[in-house]
């Protein structure tokens, strides 16, 4: 829909002054229509602009300022109403636009409803994004109308402000007990809601680019090499356990995702090395070179119908590994430190507890680092993008050096 500003010089009246007319398109018709209480002398019109510049002053008084003031009013309302059409669907007719100009403007809704448009930003992203982050989306979704249940807050676009915040935080920290990581993953993917919304004229709402949620430093939880080691040569008699172990080790030879480790095919697999498309970062071709140990568990599992390794569902697989480790004796006592809010809470259990698929890649880096792996071999091993998340296994590696040099040579005496 364009909207255009002219003078019709066919009707001037007895001073010389044009009414002027506002010419509106659409793909199914033209409308032209005056444009009441406007008139104007031609000389006194910019047809650039489409406006009425101000007199000389040898000149009377035109009323630019209130007439052109009409033409902005005229121009924007034509724009709302473009916007209306467009939210609702609305294939519009001629007498259907001048009736919405003439009287019904004042009573259209141009607010997108809040959970519809999620809804649709869920189903548009299907296509570029990976399930794993398609279902974040969702469970942010599921989140925001539980609040909205147990609150009462009605969550509109326009009713997210520093008071809704609040009110967020209260009921994440309060109400379900969730951690300050937790707040922060729910407000990340609200304000990239946020922004495809705003991006799209679903709403003109940026309060939230205010909402700031500090995200707490976590510890790093991995197997140390003796662990590692005692875990994947012990002789275990379930061949469950066996899979879960052995898929869970090549992880901490490759540092390869769980979701990798799942999508892996035995095209994938050459002599030396593996070649993937990385799930998460969608890089093609990405190339993982195997050590002995990498290369001694896909050997278990030629030829099998297992072929390249046998992989189960994520929960399964967490809750499997936990077992493993436990058989194994992995029960140092290790303390995470979370905050709920302000509060802190601190959590100490036998370290097999903690070990999930995520602590597989984590196993990888720090060991190869204490191993002496240059850190931008790993990093290209890995696919680290930030530099920060990187950060903190290199000071594990270095603390763990330094702790050697203590228990060694630093104890010989001068």
């Amino acid at each position: 829909m364009q909207v255009s500003f002219y003078l019709d010089k066919s009707n001037i009246d007895k001073q010389g002054l044009v009414s002027v007319f506002y010419s509106l398109t659409t793909q199914n018709s033209r409308i032209r229509k005056k444009v009441k209480g406007v008139k104007v002398k031609e000389k006194h019109w910019i047809l650039k602009s489409q406006r009425i510049k101000p007199p000389i002053k040898s000149e009377p008084y035109n009323n630019h300022i209130e007439y052109n003031k009409i033409l902005d009013e005229t121009e924007a309302n034509i724009k709302t109403l473009f916007r209306y059409i467009l939210l609702n669907n609305i294939k519009p007719t001629k007498e259907f636009i001048l009736e919405k100009l003439e009287t019904g403007l004042e009573k259209i809704n141009l607010t997108h409803d809040f959970y519809t448009s999620f809804d649709e930003f869920i189903e548009v992203n299907k296509s570029t994004k990976v399930p794993r982050t398609i279902k974040s989306y969702v469970t942010t979704l599921n989140f925001l109308k539980d609040f909205e249940n147990n609150t009462g807050y009605k969550i509109t676009f326009d009713s997210i402000d520093n008071y809704f915040f609040e009110k967020l935080q209260d009921y994440t920290f309060l109400t379900r007990k969730n951690k300050n990581s937790y707040l922060a993953f729910i407000v990340k993917v609200l304000r990239t809601f946020l922004s495809w919304s705003y991006e799209r004229e679903y709403h003109t709402n940026l309060k939230y680019k205010k909402f700031k949620v500090k995200e707490d430093e976590t510890e790093v939880i991995y197997l140390t090499m003796d662990e590692l080691m005692k875990l994947y040569n012990y002789e275990f008699e379930s061949t469950r356990l066996k899979h879960v172990r052995d898929s869970y080790c090549f992880g901490c030879f490759t540092g390869l995702r769980f979701s990798d480790i799942k999508a892996l095919k035995p095209s994938n697999v050459f002599k030396t090395h593996i070649k993937i498309t990385v799930q998460k970062t969608r890089s093609i071709d990405h190339k993982i070179p195997l050590n002995q140990f990498a290369l001694q568990i896909l050997e278990r599992y030629k030829d099998t119908i297992y072929e390249p390794l046998p992989v189960i569902s994520g929960q399964k697989f967490n809750k499997y590994i936990k077992e493993c480790c436990e058989a194994v004796g992995i029960d140092t006592p290790t303390t995470v430190t979370r905050y709920i809010g302000q509060r802190r809470v601190d959590k100490t259990e036998p370290k097999h507890k903690f070990i999930t698929s995520h602590t597989a890649r984590k196993t990888f880096v720090t060991n190869s680092l204490i191993l002496g792996m240059k850190e931008m071999v790993v990093r290209n091993i890995t696919g680290h993008k930030k530099e920060e998340s990187f950060r903190k296994y290199v000071k594990i590696a270095e603390d763990f050096k330094k702790q050697e040099m203590d228990n060694t040579w630093n104890k010989i005496e001068k």
